[in-house]
């Protein structure tokens, strides 16, 4: 009886609350359609008017453009440019924004395919209403905001009203909705809050859930410690999520991942796959500068994991399937998944290939190491693939039980796959280790023959160039003798590669030594180009101006004004006699085009007709400059 007048007394006090807030706002809690009853008629035939517009217009460009067509919303009358007057808006002007997925396009760019979509989409509106406004966005166009920090078009599919949508535009607008709540509240320590998960991987339905991430700064925290605040805040958060979904009435499962900054760098370092992955394909909504050089750092390789991290990964398979053993049948699944997937991952790391979604996993395992590398057979990619889809099936609801006999055989042939999987791991390392010594021997090679060609010695027999470099480079002083150790390191390493005798110790020994060698040939190359380049010019100075025309074979590039930030740059052949041909634009582009062409500029030998045509080129007053 008491819980029935407690919950009695919960429903009253319910209601009241709705009542005392229906005083207040008469419109609160009433639905869209009783909204517009109340309107005037007139307003309501106005607004039917142009219900069945947009709705006509709608359903032409879906099915003109049908998949491509991501989202259209009813956008709100634009305001006044400040200093402008309000009647300087045109108030019968229906503004539609035009959401158009481009992910696929490979016929022409992505500039060229809004240009050409916002052209026929703006006329068939234009057929149907001269007042009706289309505004075209490409889906790359609003991520590249996004990326750029800019982001105006979220505020407005966050005020628009939808009036077809594939799921991206509730997403957006339940995302922003939250983001705004969450800034408002606690901006200060709000790092980054991402759109993520399979909306911005291309594999959104309209039921999918929404992702995002939120990333709190906890480096300055005294008053409580970071698990204290992370849970605070957490709670919260979440909470807002709730809101924003019955603010904005979109019925999709907004998941809210709150983390940490120092947790969330610890699991970049240690190359957490579910942090990759965010950094990969997440969206920023938000940033203060920390997520977007952290997905650059990602996309240039400079983020990667670190042998301990992939250790990890891989010895984490076997711990996990021992307990799988001891668990409910139901639950046994979970960790097989892990189980399998995460050295999975870890194999595709120690490859080089950022780790993954789950759903990706055995199609990339098998593309890399059944067709292109010929390391496993397909029958264990088959494994990981009906590992994953069981689970799935459980998490779904589809599948509601797991039999005894389904989990023995799952297990059989999970240990089958993980100990497939460690002999992979070791062919993995023992192919980047061979790779690693022939590309770093390779290399250096190469560099010397570069730097023997610089010095005049054409043709070396490939077993005579370390000799000869040793004698013409380091005996003669040019290079100093502590880089010929590590030249004799490298080429041991050779040798014993060659034997089949090569340790992983002493790969590790000759990349560390490898790395200041190579750096020092390169800079040892660039200086002496550098100097081979000052000989092919001539330098001029022609009134207040300074000028330099440079010599490469039957080309001579003349810069007008050295000191000027943008180069006004001429270029003329060289005839036989070494006048020079008709002077033509040229540009910086085109002349580092030609330097490149050449280690070393050619020689080059100057003519005195040239110096008549040193006027033509610079004007009468040209004085040739000498030593300068």
């Amino acid at each position: 009886m008491a819980k029935k007048s407690t919950k009695g007394a919960k429903a009253k006090k319910s209601e009241s609350k709705k009542e005392q807030e229906q005083a207040k706002d008469p419109d609160a809690g009433i639905s869209q359609e009783e909204i517009e009853k109340k309107l005037p008629k007139d307003v309501q035939e106005k607004l039917k008017k142009i219900k069945d517009k947009l709705e006509d217009f709608q359903k032409q460009i879906v099915k003109k453009f049908d998949k491509y067509i991501m989202g259209v919303s009813l956008l709100p009358p634009p305001k006044p440019k400040p200093g402008e007057p309000e009647n300087s808006v045109d108030k019968n002007k229906i503004n539609v924004l035009v959401l158009v997925d481009d992910s696929d396009s490979q016929k022409m760019s992505k500039m060229e395919l809004k240009q050409k979509l916002g052209t026929i989409i703006a006329k068939m509106a234009e057929d149907i209403d001269k007042n009706i406004v289309p505004q075209t966005i490409i889906l790359s166009e609003l991520w590249q905001s996004c990326y750029d920090a800019k982001y105006d078009v979220l505020q407005l599919i966050a005020m628009g009203a939808p009036i077809f949508d594939t799921g991206m535009l509730a997403a957006i607008k339940i995302a922003e909705v939250h983001k705004t709540m969450v800034l408002k509240k606690f901006e200060k320590y709000i790092v980054s809050y991402v759109l993520a998960g399979s909306l911005v991987q291309g594999r959104a339905t309209k039921t999918s859930d929404i992702d995002v991430f939120v990333v709190i700064d906890d480096t300055d925290v005294k008053r409580m410690t970071r698990a204290e605040l992370k849970d605070k805040l957490r709670a919260i958060i979440i909470g807002m999520g709730v809101e924003a979904g019955e603010m904005t009435g979109v019925k999709n499962k907004i998941n809210i991942q709150v983390y940490i900054l120092t947790d969330f760098w610890d699991s970049i370092k240690e190359a957490n796959p579910i942090i990759f992955t965010f950094l990969r394909d997440g969206v920023p909504f938000y940033d203060r500068g920390i997520f977007m050089p952290w997905k650059q750092l990602l996309k240039m390789g400079k983020v990667k994991p670190s042998m301990e991290a992939i250790e990890m990964y891989m010895s984490s398979g076997e711990q996990m399937l021992q307990r799988v053993h001891h668990k409910l049948k139901d639950v046994a699944i979970e960790d097989m998944f892990y189980a399998l997937l995460t050295p999975s991952q870890a194999a595709l790391m120690l490859y080089g290939v950022p780790p993954p979604t789950p759903k990706e996993t055995p199609e990339l395992m098998r593309q890399i190491f059944v067709k292109k590398e010929k390391l496993i057979e397909d029958k264990f990619v088959a494994t990981l693939e009906k590992v994953i889809t069981i689970r799935k099936d459980v998490e779904h609801g589809t599948k509601k039980s797991v039999t005894g006999k389904e989990v023995d055989d799952l297990l059989d042939a999970s240990d089958k796959y993980l100990k497939r999987i460690k002999k992979l791991f070791s062919q993995i390392e023992n192919m980047k280790e061979e790779e690693s010594m022939l590309s770093i021997y390779d290399t250096v090679v190469t560099v010397i023959r570069d730097i023997l060609k610089m010095e005049g010695i054409e043709k070396v027999k490939s077993e005579d160039v370390l000799d000869i470099f040793e004698k013409e480079m380091v005996h003669a002083g040019k290079i100093p003798e502590k880089y010929l150790r590590t030249l004799k390191l490298i080429e041991k390493a050779k040798q014993d590669y060659d034997a089949e005798k090569l340790t992983k110790s002493e790969v590790e020994n000759v990349k560390k030594q490898s790395t200041q060698l190579i750096k020092f040939l390169v800079e040892y190359m660039q200086r002496k180009r550098g100097r081979e380049l000052e000989r092919a010019k001539i330098k001029v100075k022609h009134g207040e101006k300074h000028g330099e025309v440079i010599l490469l074979e039957d080309t001579a590039f003349i810069i007008h004004d050295i000191d000027k930030e943008e180069k006004d740059i001429s270029k003329a052949k060289v005839k036989k006699d070494g006048s020079l041909g008709t002077i033509e634009s040229s540009s910086l582009q085109e002349l580092e085009k030609y330097i490149a062409k050449y280690k070393i500029p050619p020689k080059s030998f100057i003519k005195e007709p040239i110096f008549e045509d040193l006027k033509r080129a610079f004007g009468k007053d040209v004085e040739v400059l000498v030593n300068y």
